[in-house]
């Protein structure tokens, strides 16, 4: 697989693969980057996947805020003219990076939208406060931002135990992932995520429903929607529900909804056979 990493106004991106058809790839609320190695190192030929480090995440992590979704909107925008992706490139986003890709896919045009396990506004009860939801969605990827770990080895085994891998496959492309997400000095290593960043943008993501459903109606590019039928902690149902997804199969002519099985919200892009999946969708242009 081709790798090669630059830089665009601070912002760290990556260009998996040579191929002039281009991938536009955006990662989760915690992650970074390498959430997508998966997906870009099984590209057919043709195509190359770019994804970026959000700010306030992976080697972003300095960029300053204010975050928020559509702050990470305008980036991927800027991204996407760097690179110059045409109207012929694919834009895509897993879980809250699904989001982002609602609402740069509604500012300009793109082959298709892909949404992966994300972009569907999520019902936050009456009175109901967000930060806990984002707690209790989150679970231990968000708890791991507050703490400093003695090893590399040590952050890997904490996320060995988390409950989306613990009972999966661990694999290489999962490790990578983990180690990249590393900083800090020996003994006192920590997550890159800026837990600011996180928090502000996990709020944004509950507290503007409406602004989601906005840019979901106004997205004219082909629509797909990718779910995992587990959730972050390998629960079920996982994130998107039948009931929550099946109103916006309805309400959208265009959007093609699809529950991709064997997979929970992490590993739909890690799992060999979920990735493959994952990559005839943003590829196949009859998809």
């Amino acid at each position: 697989m081709s790798l090669r990493f630059d830089e665009v106004d601070g912002r760290r991106i990556a260009t998996f693969g040579t191929g002039p058809r281009v991938i536009i790839a955006v990662h989760g609320i915690s992650a970074s980057l390498m959430a997508w190695a998966a997906v870009g190192r099984r590209l057919p030929e043709g195509w190359s996947l770019v994804a970026m480090d959000l700010r306030g995440r992976g080697h972003s992590a300095s960029l300053p805020g204010p975050y928020g979704l559509p702050r990470h909107a305008e980036d991927v925008l800027r991204v996407a003219d760097h690179v110059g992706a045409g109207p012929d490139a694919v834009l895509t986003g897993h879980s809250m990076g699904a989001y982002v890709a609602a609402l740069a896919g509604a500012r300009r045009a793109f082959a298709r939208v892909v949404l992966v396990d994300g972009g569907l506004p999520l019902p936050l009860p009456e009175g109901a406060d967000p930060d806990a939801a984002l707690a209790a969605t989150l679970g231990p990827a968000l708890e791991r931002l507050s703490r400093t770990f003695p090893s590399a080895e040590a952050y890997v085994d904490f996320w060995k135990a988390h409950p989306a891998f613990a009972a999966r496959q661990w694999n290489a492309d999962v490790e990578a992932y983990v180690r990249y997400d590393l900083t800090g000095p020996e003994g006192a290593l920590r997550s890159r995520a800026v837990g600011e960043a996180v928090m502000e943008d996990g709020r944004w993501m509950w507290l503007e429903p409406e602004a989601i459903a906005a840019a979901l109606t106004s997205i004219t590019a082909p629509l797909r929607l990718l779910r995992a039928p587990r959730g972050l902690l390998d629960q079920t149902p996982g994130l998107l529900p039948d009931d929550l997804a099946r109103p916006w199969a309805e309400r959208l002519p265009g959007l093609r909804d699809e529950v991709v099985p064997g997979c929970n919200h992490y590993t739909i892009l890690f799992d060999e056979r979920c990735v493959a999946t994952v990559v005839d969708r943003l590829t196949s242009d009859a998809a």
